[in-house]
């Protein structure tokens, strides 16, 4: 079966614009073109396109993602390169995770720092509690 490009944007949550510009970068080089230049994708397609977002996702440049694209179609000579590019990519999304770990705990802060102040109708509530707990740990020390 052959998709229109806006077929293919609404599968992905993208718009047409983006998948013109991909094509434009060079990351659609397997997609064909009708006799009047339209583009036609197939289910085959959606693999690839489904690779770009995910490696878009873990926020690599579309340069090296076109890198990693040219690579598959140079066949199994690239074979290494790709690994080693999985094996950073690996990496760079294990330290995005424990980057917004450490995030989330911030915001989770916020949340129940403002929740107790919303429900005591002010932020002194906070103070307050600081001080108890610096008094506290005075006598421990």
């Amino acid at each position: 079966m052959i998709y229109t490009i806006a077929q293919v944007a609404g599968k992905f949550g993208i718009t047409a614009h983006t998948l013109r510009y991909y094509d434009k970068e060079g990351l659609l080089p397997f997609v064909e073109r009708s006799a009047s230049g339209r583009r036609r994708f197939k289910e085959e397609d959606f693999g690839w396109l489904a690779m770009i977002e995910c490696l878009k996702t873990t926020g690599m440049p579309l340069k090296r993602i076109k890198q990693y694209i040219d690579w598959c179609g140079k066949g199994d000579a690239t074979l290494q390169k790709r690994h080693e590019l999985f094996l950073e990519r690996k990496t760079a999304i294990k330290q995005q995770i424990k980057a917004l770990e450490k995030a989330l705990e911030k915001v989770k802060y916020k949340c129940w720092y403002y929740k107790t102040a919303v429900a005591a109708g002010t932020e002194k509530i906070h103070r307050q509690t600081l001080r108890k707990a610096a008094a506290e740990h005075r006598k421990t020390v």
